[in-house]
């Protein structure tokens, strides 16, 4: 793959970047003009979705950091983007440009004072996996094989003016409206922030793997604070294979069926034990053993549920609430679904919709066993958000609806869920994690 010598990281230089890829876009859309008149409508859809899907995702390649991070969020998104965006911008979990050697071995004496070669035994400067924020590359300290992680450089200062660049796209994506539409962006970017500080990466890895020990079949690196700052993180190098490669050649429903459990409780003891979850599932976070036993890795993304958000999230899981009329409501309001100045066809339309979602979507706990391998329960999740987001009326309406707390909460879910069912976990028992 080739590698990146240099990362804009000025304002003018990452908007500069931004602009040159607005402007391919507006490329694609008059080639889109030009192929409806010898195509048909969704040929010439599908072109212009894979040309913009790639000249996006490039361009953002280039910038990383929380642009890129962003693309990430957006590919576990399957109900709401075409699938040529899902494509591309899921190549952000696990597959993107690294840097070159020599700005590596640059960039970690700036963060650590000191070459690779100061510090350890050995090291290879060409990385093994390139991500949004960072960069594993193999070193050995003492006989062992360890894992070094290295962020790029300008990631953690860049933020806040990647996502004021980002801002309008999102509000427009998701029907996002001027007012009150701040604490949303102000918690993707605290989150964000949290995910440049290695030092609390660090910390909150130790924490999980301790707390999630026992779960049985889940394994987690040991951590080295003493070689680790923070912009490097230095674990221990684990064996295995990512979660997306396994489940492309797996035909072991036996293992499909363990490393689902695993997964599944692992979650489930996070949300209901800890309050505090592991907010970023998607493949390019788990590994998979030989033996196969599900490895976790980075834990910079971590969301703390708090009990005002949690008590009526779940409450809203339990079908006899669901369905009752004046009780659903009122836990619509303490989610802030429906607002005090919603008038009434907003409060019909808002609490309809939300009615259908929660019952489709919390069908896995409506049963002591869940089997994802079920196509029609994801087809019904995907045919839903696909109908919403065609649905002209909730164009007209407030889209600001829910807590700040969704954002990261439903993230994990979706890439909870999708990671299950392209796992075809089976008689998955929901409630183990009481027991552990």
């Amino acid at each position: 793959m080739k590698t990146i010598d240099k990362i804009p990281t000025s304002k003018i230089q990452r908007a500069t970047k931004l602009v040159s890829t607005g402007a391919k876009v507006g490329v694609n859309y008059l080639k889109y003009y030009g192929d409806k008149i010898t195509k048909t409508e969704a040929e010439a859809k599908v072109r212009l979705n894979e040309n913009n899907a790639t000249d996006i995702y490039d361009g953002l390649k280039q910038l990383k950091g929380s642009a890129l991070k962003v693309a990430q969020m957006l590919s576990m998104e399957k109900s709401i983007l075409p699938q040529a965006y899902v494509e591309k911008f899921s190549l952000a979990q696990f597959s993107v440009p690294p840097l070159s050697p020599p700005l590596v071995l640059k960039t970690f004496k700036k963060y650590f004072g000191k070459l690779p070669n100061e510090i350890y035994d050995t090291f290879n400067a060409t990385s093994v996996n390139a991500a949004s924020i960072g960069q594993v590359h193999i070193a050995e300290k003492n006989g062992k094989k360890l894992a070094v992680k290295i962020q790029y450089p300008g990631v953690a200062e860049s933020i806040a003016s990647d996502l004021a660049m980002i801002k309008p796209i999102a509000m427009n994506m998701f029907n996002i409206k001027g007012k009150d539409s701040d604490k949303y962006f102000k918690e993707v970017e605290n989150k964000l922030v949290e995910e440049t500080n290695y030092i609390l990466e660090v910390e909150q890895s130790k924490e999980i793997s301790q707390n999630c020990a026992h779960i049985p079949n889940l394994l987690f690196p040991k951590y080295y604070e003493e070689l680790s700052s923070e912009r490097i993180i230095t674990m221990d190098f684990m064996q295995g294979e990512h979660l997306s490669e396994f489940v492309a050649h797996n035909t072991n429903q036996e293992f499909s069926n363990q490393l689902g459990q695993a997964l599944w409780d692992f979650y489930m003891f996070q949300i209901h034990k800890l309050k505090k979850v592991h907010a970023d599932p998607h493949p390019g976070n788990f590994l998979v053993s030989e033996e196969g036993k599900l490895i976790a890795l980075d834990f910079g993304c971590m969301k703390i549920i708090p009990d005002e958000f949690y008590v009526p999230y779940f409450d809203l899981a339990v079908p006899k609430n669901i369905n009752n009329q004046e009780y659903f409501v009122e836990k619509l309001y303490e989610l802030e679904i429906l607002r005090t100045d919603d008038n009434p066809k907003e409060i019909k339309f808002f609490t309809e919709l939300f009615h259908e979602m929660l019952s489709l979507f919390t069908q896995p706990f409506h049963s002591e066993t869940f089997n994802f391998a079920d196509g029609e329960f994801f087809g019904k999740i995907a045919e839903l958000g696909e109908r919403y987001s065609k649905n002209t009326e909730i164009r007209k309406m407030n889209g600001n609806r829910g807590s700040k707390h969704f954002i990261y909460i439903n993230r994990t879910f979706f890439g909870l869920y999708n990671l299950m069912f392209d796992l075809k976990a089976r008689d998955i028992k929901i409630n183990n994690y009481k027991s552990l």
